[in-house]
């Protein structure tokens, strides 16, 4: 073989290569994207939950998912510091709220790092009854029960 009998140059592998890289950057990018904008659905929902629960008076439910524990009748001595009845009192009819006719979930956000070494759980801000100041509800990222968040925080947009 000489020097001038070479093969003919052909681009077509070249180019199949770096379509198939560009497919996998954009694949990259859209799970990515995809993960980034979830991230928090999980506990979005838990507080839909509980407040769908509340709408319709079914307060045991609604206690459940709040203690994060949806069998929580066969042992309600675990739960002595917060028990259905107090639960009733703050989130039924003679509650802050009065009687839940609606919700809406404003947004989720991790906690300022400021005020946490590593936070467990995560803020869901929540519009109850349609009034101005929203309230901002815990969610434990692990066992998926509610508190009250220990800070306030707004959403974009909110003030």
């Amino acid at each position: 073989m000489a020097l001038m009998d070479a093969k003919e140059y052909d681009p077509r592998p070249a180019q199949r290569r770096n379509r198939i890289i560009a497919a996998v950057v954009v694949v990259v990018i859209v799970v990515a994207a995809y993960l980034y904008l979830t991230r928090y659905d999980t506990e979005k929902k838990v507080i839909n939950s509980f407040f769908h629960a509340l709408e319709q008076k079914d307060f045991e439910t609604a206690y459940g998912i709040y203690q994060g524990d949806p069998d929580w009748k066969q042992h309600p001595q675990k739960y002595p510091n917060y028990t259905i009845n107090q639960f009733k009192l703050d989130w039924g009819p003679s509650g802050e709220y009065g009687p839940i006719s609606s919700h809406q979930v404003d947004c989720a956000l991790a906690p300022p790092k400021k005020d946490f070494v590593s936070p467990s759980g995560v803020v869901v801000v929540v519009t109850i009854n349609n009034r101005a100041e929203p309230r901002s509800m815990w969610v434990e990222t692990k066992s998926k029960s509610i508190t009250d968040s220990p800070v306030k925080v707004l959403c974009r947009g909110q003030q």
